[in-house]
């Protein structure tokens, strides 16, 4: 499917295009290391991956707080793996986590190539449901920040997506009408039913390959984006 009348184009951060799984992965190696942390990072991410996405769910509901899901999703992966892991140091590992996590900027496969074939055509944004003192740190450090004229973050818009009013927001700063607009990003229900309900068109980009989606545009690579836009 091909979209017309297209002038703005927002996408979501992580797991769209910058590589959250990789770069998480080589932060938790170095916290590890430093907090003398004895765990095997294969098993330790197994079990860690769900436990994460679960708190997300949770944070991007209102139902716990940001604190709560740093420190509560370390706690209970340690407890799964029956790892005897102080409060204090799973607390340093939180605080070091936030911090060492953008120094890694791995890209999802084709983002740069995209941004490049997108940024002559259209205006380009993000809207993240992540954290505000790290998400500008990742577009800088990976050197993709110039590619977009606005970021919107759900701590600035004071809510999380999939609600309406960060997509307002977002649409605001922009300048951009919400039929002239699409949102592109991995999670189903924040990015494609809230833009949708904003009155933007959206894309499900289904990297991880999780689901079929037959009520939306579908995309598995970022790349596919060249026969969208």
């Amino acid at each position: 499917m091909r979209f017309n009348d297209i002038e703005h184009v927002f996408f979501d951060l992580d797991h769209t295009l910058w590589d959250f799984d990789k770069n998480s992965a080589l932060t938790f190696d170095v916290i590890f290391k430093e907090e003398k942390v004895e765990v095997d990072l294969l098993k330790f991410l197994e079990v860690y991956m769900p436990i994460n996405q679960n708190y997300w769910k949770l944070y991007q509901n209102d139902q716990i707080s940001k604190e709560s899901l740093r420190t509560g999703r370390l706690k209970d992966c340690f407890e799964v793996m029956k790892l005897q892991v102080s409060p204090q140091i799973i607390d340093n590992l939180s605080v070091k986590y936030i911090q060492c996590l953008p120094n890694y900027n791995h890209l999802l496969e084709d983002t740069l190539e995209v941004l490049e074939y997108l940024s002559p055509k259209y205006q380009l944004h993000i809207i993240t449901n992540g954290f505000e003192e790290i998400q500008q740190n990742k577009l800088n450090n990976s050197r993709i920040a110039p590619y977009f004229t606005t970021v919107t973050t759900s701590e600035e818009a004071g809510v999380k997506k999939p609600h309406l009013q960060i997509f307002q927001r977002a649409m605001k700063k922009s300048n951009a009408l919400p039929e002239k607009s699409i949102m592109i990003g991995d999670n189903f229900e924040a990015d494609v039913v809230g833009a949708k309900n904003a009155g933007m068109h959206s894309l499900f980009f289904d990297y991880y390959k999780k689901r079929k989606r037959e009520a939306s545009v579908c995309i598995h690579t970022l790349n596919e984006l060249k026969l969208c836009l």
